[in-house]
């Protein structure tokens, strides 16, 4: 069995895990790596131009997929574009690591005890607004590469931070530089962050029978709920999105609860909203969610301020919590 994996540590530690799994289970695998275009404009330094960053590094993957060139798709799940793929179906969601993002910064420091004017790398608007938004005076400033390249700079001194997923440094064994792990409450991860998405060819049914059992299905509620959330407010809303969902036990056993923030992009306006339901609702609870937060204004917080330079009237802070 040929799993397709991109070139970095990382991703081929991923698709190790999955061929583990598979191994485990009695298959065969190998992996077979692929250079996506987002693989090579990362290495030449260049900003990705032209192509919206979330699928840059899937489509090389799914290409090779339906080429025949390998049985098996890994990615992140949080790069899948939220439309389907054609000829391609999301066979298995493996169990999640922790969603959070962290911070590795100089000096073993939080991002509170960093001074004011520090330097921050991030190369995502969602954590960049989201960390404005506490009002440290913080620097956000851009950063690209792979881990070693961003957490390099901090150890250079051209940053005194950066803001990484904590699922990429633990899958990494990397998790001893990290210096603080942010709370959800203050930082909400990016849709799917910290799962993996297992693909396959949509006609291949005997390998798609022997994916679906990698399958965890409560990872695959809370995932497809907050790509329910991005998929919704993508359809009218350009502002930075945060939403992380969980299963928990409620009354009547387990059920969805789903958080989810929208901000401007300086984050000095932001909606913020909740919402529970069942476990097998789970794009429901999502979209539903996501519709309440554009008929709050979600979709004008791409906007900041308006020509006044005061908060927008249609955009104010929220937080509710609804029950689907």
């Amino acid at each position: 069995m040929r799993l397709g994996t991109r070139r970095s540590v990382l991703a081929k530690t991923q698709s190790g895990h999955v061929a583990d799994l598979l191994r485990e289970r009695g298959h065969d695998t190998e992996l077979v790596e692929i250079t996506s275009e987002g693989d090579r404009s990362q290495a030449a330094g260049t900003p990705l131009t032209g192509a919206p960053s979330q699928g840059v590094f899937v489509s090389a993957l799914r290409d090779a997929l339906l080429a025949g060139e390998i049985d098996v798709a890994v990615h992140s799940l949080k790069d899948l574009p939220t439309y389907a793929a054609e000829g391609i179906t999301l066979a298995a969601v493996p169990s999640r690591e922790d969603p959070r993002d962290v911070v590795v910064a100089r000096d073993g420091l939080t991002l509170a005890e960093l001074p004011q004017g520090a330097k921050v790398g991030t190369g995502s608007p969602r954590r960049a607004a989201q960390i404005r938004a506490l009002g440290l005076g913080l620097d956000l400033v851009g950063v690209r590469g792979n881990v070693d390249t961003r957490i390099g700079k901090v150890r250079a001194g051209d940053y005194d931070a950066v803001v990484l997923a904590r699922a990429g440094l633990a899958r990494i064994d990397r998790l001893d530089e990290v210096t603080e792990v942010l709370d959800p409450l203050q930082v909400l991860p990016a849709p799917g962050q910290g799962a993996l998405a297992v693909e396959c060819r949509a006609d291949d049914a005997e390998l798609l029978t022997v994916l679906t059992g990698l399958d965890d299905p409560f990872t695959r509620a809370a995932v497809e709920a907050e790509r329910a959330v991005l998929a919704t407010l993508e359809g009218g809303c350009a502002a930075p999105i945060g939403t992380l969902a969980e299963v928990v036990e409620g009354d009547d056993g387990a059920e969805l609860w789903v958080r989810a923030v929208v901000l401007s992009p300086d984050g000095s306006l932001s909606i913020r909203m909740s919402s529970s339901g069942p476990v097998d609702d789970a794009v429901g609870v999502g979209t539903r969610l996501a519709e309440e937060m554009l008929a709050e204004g979600a979709a004008e917080l791409d906007h900041e301020l308006n020509k006044g330079g005061e908060p927008h009237p249609a955009a104010p802070e929220l937080d509710k919590v609804h029950n689907a």
